[in-house]
């Protein structure tokens, strides 16, 4: 691709067809190699003839059904100029080469014939796939719901890329041709299969960047002390077990190892690239890296989008160049990869020495901070399997980490420092899988709303901040709030069997540090159930062999925290080795406390097990509290996704695409309200609910006390008047609700009463039936920008509002999410009975906020939904007032198809 080419800007097709450029996508094939995914132009006609003309006469048969030895012109241009609604068409481009092409043409409404073409040199690496899926995706926002595909019944591979897929596809033989249908709309089996294939491939994909045969450093100075050089030194001193070259302008070698002047020269394929030259060569550079086939690339060059906006769009091409011919980046600005496996000894970092082989795998946004995390486990006696500094993480990022780390054998627990987030919905599906077999620990930094660092550019969002920790503890992360915490809980997973629960036995030698060790045990709800008289001060190994064996062999005992004040160092030695040996001997978990001890220390590792060691007290029930609540988690049936009954979609979309054109044409709209803000009407509100199965209580809007007065005759008594005033809506503290009014002279009284409070003499109000007693609840919804939908629960009133006591979950949810969300909140003991109170319907409770998730996850175009108050009885619930309102959405991050996250560096984790 020369430079001509990369500056080239998307073509228009005419001006009624505007250019769909949010369907654009780069995405990662079944090799874990990129490619680029647009929607074809007319510039493409040519494209399209070399094509066609390197096809083999049996790819043209399978796709035409007769020969075509050549693409006319005319052709051409007919198949390159689509409208982009009835006529869909995409390619997917491989460097500045058509690669496989895909489109549909509408039938019929609602049913659109598919087809697609895929280079012979190209077959086998799941173009096919992945064009699918971004035709149905495309599809389903056009109004197509069936494909209907025809295809000869010796092309097999055409075949299973349909029934593969996960629709339900019904197929017919008649004349010679296989007929396929199936609907487009999103199934859980689809999205399970999209879901499994982009694991396989973003996997693949940074095994290259991990485990490399050959390296080339390209731009090492052969002065020390500058980057290049330090990378270079430290590969050599790391033991690097592939083959290692160097890429520079006029030396002939750099530390001993050859160089050449480009990449191009060298006679192998490079697995990894490393680029260490300046901001303004990269794009360059990483140009003579897509001729030499590299693939992958780690620039540790600085002047990117950290630097402002030229450094930005110097960024946005890089990474743009790296994907369209197979490349992976990870950086800008990056402090590098490490992979401290005996038999790879990768160490293309700014970390001088090359820690000890180990199970943690570790990724920093943080480049400063990874030499301190490094440096804090090397000191602890923690060992690595692999590291990642996403710097600028314009590419690579932690969710492309976390699908590596689910398949590699030598990880067994996780860490995550995190800056930002950019994909939480995907963070989240692949945290919580992940999660079920590996430990994942989460420090988020950014809790005190500083703004973003340099060089990180992702989605705004308006959620509440506690949005973060209730998708990490949904995804079953372990977040933590520093790094040192996380060593503290890594060093405990790494080493230790996971707790079978809270119960913990102690065994010590100082009747103070007992103390300490129950007191920590409360405040993190854990339950102390062995705790004999100290040892005393001098107690030697087999006393404490002793001791251990008791609180170890308790029936009641889950994990056991031992406390040691060594009197003499050579005596703390042998009682180390004894902590080792006996928890070896049990499938238990011990940690412990020798003061001033951190990490794994010589003595406590040359036992059955080793022990990881706390200098203090509440660090050490810390830690095992975390592991702790993580094995409850992970033990917990992970439940189904909720799919309550009575639940019409079509129905529902169908409504939200109506009243949404009003928001274009307010003045001519249905809702005939010039200006319109989104905001739905009661009776709109109760039909868009009611597809839901949700019924919202009527409510009848009076002026004055005859009109309430008529309205409960019709409703019945008793009944609630509620004002209209934003600022005393549902206050019955500030006269805005009146509650179980028996007869018409109250009725009237507390109109005149209301408006006397409202300050407005005719001020509007509604009145109500009178609901059960019960718990008045809140159930909210919000689209945001950054994390999609948002459900949120708590009790009404103020002291929930004041005390921040709601509980926010993530959708699609699973019952036991919905089950949790419910009994997350600290007021929810009032819905069980609390101190004799008859308990509520709990049950139907969860019924509504799943169909409330269901909406909320089906239907982006609901900014914002509140039910309050919704009032759960002992037998049912009454949802009295509902808020709706509508807005065109932003593309969500996750969007049901596979893509990499933008050029912007949003859309990633």
């Amino acid at each position: 691709m020369d430079e001509a080419e990369d500056e080239a800007e998307v073509e228009v097709v005419d001006p009624g067809a505007p250019y769909p450029a949010h369907w654009e996508a780069d995405v990662v094939l079944r090799d874990g190699a990129t490619a680029h995914l647009r929607p074809i132009a007319p510039r493409d006609a040519k494209g399209l003839q070399e094509f066609h003309d390197e096809q083999s006469s049996e790819s043209v048969y399978m796709r035409f059904f007769a020969p075509m030895p050549h693409l006319s012109d005319r052709d051409a241009e007919r198949f390159a100029r689509v409208d982009h609604h009835d006529r869909v068409a995409f390619v997917v481009t491989v460097g500045d080469k058509i690669a496989g092409i895909g489109r549909y043409d509408t039938l019929s409404e609602g049913v659109a014939e598919v087809a697609f073409n895929i280079a012979d040199v190209h077959q086998g690496r799941g173009l096919g796939s992945v064009l699918l899926e971004h035709l149905a995706a495309a599809a389903r926002e056009t109004g197509i719901h069936t494909f209907h595909a025809e295809v000869l019944p010796q092309n097999r591979k055409m075949v299973s890329v349909f029934t593969d897929a996960g629709y339900e596809v019904r197929s017919h033989f008649d004349d010679g041709v296989i007929s396929l249908e199936f609907a487009v709309e999103e199934t859980e089996r689809s999205l399970a299969v999209m879901e499994a294939r982009e694991h396989r491939a973003e996997a693949l994909s940074m095994q290259h960047l991990f485990t490399p045969a050959s390296v080339a450093i390209i731009g090492p100075s052969r002065s020390p002390g500058t980057v290049g050089h330090r990378l270079l030194a430290d590969l050599l001193e790391g033991g690097y077990t592939g083959r290692l070259h160097v890429v520079h302008r006029k030396a002939d070698s750099v530390l001993g190892v050859p160089a050449v002047r480009r990449i191009t020269h060298l006679k192998e394929r490079i697995d990894l690239a490393v680029v260490a030259v300046p901001a303004e060569e990269v794009v360059g550079v990483v140009r003579d890296c897509a001729r030499a086939g590299v693939r992958g690339l780690v620039v540790v060059s600085s002047g990117f989008a950290e630097s402002g906006p030229e450094g930005a769009e110097r960024q946005r091409k890089v990474v743009a160049l790296a994907r369209a011919n197979g490349m992976r980046v990870v950086g800008p600005n990056s402090w590098g990869v490490i992979n401290a496996a005996d038999d790879v000894r990768l160490n293309v970092s700014l970390v001088p020495e090359m820690l000890n082989s180990g199970h943690l795998g570790l990724f920093s946004q943080s480049g400063g901070l990874s030499v301190a995390v490094l440096d804090a486990m090397s000191r602890r006696g923690l060992g690595l399997s692999t590291f990642l500094s996403a710097g600028n993480r314009a590419d690579v990022s932690g969710n492309d980490c976390m699908q590596y780390w689910e398949e590699d054998e030598a990880t067994t627990v996780v860490g995550l420092y995190l800056e930002s987030f950019g994909n939480p919905r995907k963070f989240s599906r692949i945290a919580r899988r992940l999660a079920r077999q590996k430990p994942v620990i989460v420090v988020k930094s950014g809790s005190s709303g500083v703004g973003l660092p340099p060089g990180h550019e992702v989605r705004p969002s308006i959620a509440p901040r506690e949005a973060i920790d209730s998708m990490l503890r949904q995804s079953g992360c372990i977040r933590v709030a520093t790094i040192p915490q996380m060593l503290d809980v890594a060093q405990l997973l790494l080493h230790q069997p996971l707790p079978r629960g809270p119960r913990v036995g102690v065994v010590g030698n100082s009747d103070a540090l007992g103390t300490l060790i129950a007191d920590a045990c409360a405040s993190w709800q854990l339950e102390v159930v062995h705790m004999p008289l100290a040892l005393h001060p001098q107690a030697g190994p087999e006393e404490f062999r002793k001791a251990l064996k008791a609180a170890f062999t308790h029936p009641d005992v889950d994990a056991v925290v031992a406390a040691f004040i060594p009197p003499i160092a050579t005596q703390a030695d042998d009682v180390a080795r004894v902590l080792s040996d006996v928890a070896g001997r049990s499938q238990i978990p011990l940690v412990a406390c020798f003061l001033g001890t951190r990490g794994i220390a010589p003595a406590l590792a040359r036992g059955r097990r080793v022990v990881p060691s706390y200098p203090t007290p509440e660090e050490a029930v810390r830690a095992l509290a975390r592991a702790t609540r993580y094995a409850a988690w992970r033990e917990r049936d992970p439940g189904h996704r909720v799919e309550p009954a009575g639940i019409h979609l079509d129905a529902a979309r169908k409504l939200v695409t109506t009243w949404l054109a009003d928001l274009d044409r307010p003045e001519a709209g249905s809702l005939d309200v010039p200006g319109w803000d989104g905001v739905l009407d009661p009776a709109r509100v109760t039909q868009l609910l009611a597809a839901f199965g949700v019924r919202v209580w009527p409510e009848t809007v009076v002026r004055d006390p005859e009109e309430a007065v008529e309205a409960a005759t019709r409703i019945g008594y008793p009944v609630v008047l509620k004002t209209t005033e934003p600022h005393l809506r549902h206050r019955v503290d500030l006269g805005g609700v009146r509650l179980d009014i028996a007869d018409d002279d109250e009725l009237r009284a507390d109109v005149h009463q209301m408006q006397r409070s409202a300050g407005t003499a005719g001020s509007t109000m509604v009145v109500q039936a009178m609901a059960p007693t019960g718990v008045a609840c809140v159930v909210r919804t919000a689209e945001d920008p950054l994390f999609g939908p948002v459900v949120s629960f708590g009790l009404g009133g103020d002291a929930s509002e004041l005390l921040g006591d709601v509980a926010h979950r993530i959708p699609p949810l699973t019952d036991v999410d919905v089950a949790d969300l419910v009994r997350s909140v600290r007021a929810a003991p009032k819905l069980f009975g609390h101190r004799g109170a008859t308990p509520v319907d709990v049950r139907a409770l969860e019924d509504l906020i799943a169909r409330i998730s269901v909406l909320a996850d089906e239907l982006p175009e609901v900014a914002d939904l509140e039910l309050n108050p919704v009032v759960v009885s002992e037998n049912g619930l009454a949802v009295l007032n509902a808020y709706v309102r509508l807005a065109r959405p932003a593309l969500r991050a996750d969007a049901g198809r596979r893509e990499l996250p933008g050029m912007t560096g949003w859309d990633h984790a």
